[in-house]
């Protein structure tokens, strides 16, 4: 990421070191290049505040990229079995290469406080947003991929500040969105071992320097997967996790579903429309995560030279499941901060790292050495409805099971106020806490 990276508390030679960066040098080849007393005032546990700037001359180059772009032919059939569809895909690229605009995306970031920590080596970027209301519960939120920190920026104002959504001061939230080591800006990793149980281990470091001495955690997707190790990490101070995408298959389906095996005997009928949508899934939209957990660097060369690559590569998720549900312009944004950080890659590899191991698996995900509090909430159009069966029987100790009526994978996005509400209710009881 060329960026601007604007430090306000720091003197203005170290400002104007910081708008040099505008000149073409990345986030961490930046930071290598300050002089030794800079480098030393910047310590690992120091957190910096961060802002973005993207230079004009690079969504130039984005635009230019788009507008060169090479097309393959028509798909042979009449839908979207084979991928994005022709026809339709062009007219979104012709959109973004010519009337989106990144400023918009850009400046709200900017108004939120954003800043920068080096964890284990890695430089972690965090938006923190603090409650108006007193007491407020601190809540690290974690995103998946295809997602980044834009999937959580609907839900900062519900959470936040629930009295300006129709929602108590007694439910707000001390809010803490970190993006993952690979993804957006924070750093990329130079060696392997970032695995969710990494990451975990680097959120519980985060929430010690921010002073919180009792939180929650929350996640979806690998959010999911990371907010799960940290569960199982049990780190001094978490009181309890909230997922949206359980690792709640059990042994015996997980085997059906890899070996393709016949279905597993004394189905309820929730459970078996639980499998069938897991089978189909495996069986014909998972194609990312097999190529991603075996071959990242391959397919990231294609990811990092063409934008519209990149960009089919994210709206294909799950179906296509970015263009059915999700608003465009929502889409556009995350696709095109994969595009400005060049993370498309380093964001890949934690299939790599986990060696491809589905975050929906029990067994994968060891949720039988979880001992916190869980939550879950199960929506409609997600990879699979999870049945309350299944989740009672990986997590041992659910205090929360809700199956809501409406919203998809990417929930925050989708249904900020509804996930909102979720997590209010399924927190509440440790607000009482001492």
């Amino acid at each position: 990421m060329r960026a601007n990276l604007t430090c306000e508390r720091i003197n203005e030679d170290r400002r104007c070191l910081l708008r040099n960066a505008a000149t073409g040098v990345g986030i961490a080849s930046f930071f290598k290049l300050l002089s030794p007393p800079l480098t030393a005032a910047f310590a690992s546990d120091v957190i910096r505040p961060f802002r973005v700037d993207v230079p004009q001359a690079q969504l130039d180059d984005l635009r230019r990229r788009i507008a060169v772009t090479r097309w393959p032919e028509q798909e042979t059939v009449n839908d979207g079995s084979q991928g994005p569809q022709l026809a339709k895909f062009q007219e979104t690229m012709r959109y973004w290469g010519s009337d989106y605009d990144w400023r918009k995306v850009e400046a709200r970031l900017n108004a939120l406080p954003m800043f920068l920590t080096e964890i284990d080596g890695v430089d972690i970027h965090f938006i923190h947003v603090k409650s108006p209301h007193a007491n407020a519960l601190p809540l690290i939120i974690t995103h998946g991929w295809p997602g980044s920190i834009i999937e959580q920026l609907k839900v900062i104002g519900p959470l936040t500040d629930p009295t300006a959504h129709g929602g108590r001061a007694e439910d707000a939230f001390d809010l803490v969105i970190p993006s993952m080591p690979g993804f957006g800006f924070s750093g990329k990793p130079t060696g392997t071992g970032w695995n969710p149980e990494r990451i975990a281990r680097a959120w519980a470091e985060l929430m010690k320097r921010l002073g919180y001495t009792r939180y929650v955690a929350q996640g979806g997707d690998w959010g999911a997967a990371v907010s799960g190790a940290m569960a199982r990490q049990a780190p001094a101070g978490l009181l309890g996790i909230h997922i949206n995408l359980p690792a709640a298959v059990p042994s015996d389906v997980a085997m059906a579903l890899a070996g393709g095996g016949p279905v597993p005997a004394g189905l309820s009928e929730q459970e078996r429309t639980a499998f069938d949508s897991l089978d189909t899934f495996f069986k014909k939209y998972r194609a990312y995560g097999a190529i991603m957990g075996t071959r990242p660097q391959a397919i990231g060369y294609a990811l990092a030279d063409s934008p519209v690559g990149l960009s089919a590569w994210i709206f294909d998720y799950n179906n296509g499941e970015p263009a059915r549900r999700l608003n465009r312009d929502d889409v556009l944004d995350n696709i095109t901060l994969y595009w400005l950080t060049n993370t498309a890659t380093s964001a890949a590899r934690i299939y790599w790292e986990t060696a491809g191991q589905s975050v929906v698996l029990s067994a994968a995900q060891k949720t039988s050495e979880i001992s916190l509090p869980v939550a879950i909430t199960v929506f409609p159009a997600e990879v699979y409805r999870a049945p309350e069966t299944w989740a009672r029987s990986s997590y041992r100790n659910l205090n929360y099971f809700n199956a809501v009526d409406k919203g998809g994978h990417f929930a925050a996005w989708e249904q900020p106020e509804l996930l909102s509400r979720e997590l209010q209710a399924a927190f509440k009881s440790f607000r009482s806490v001492p």
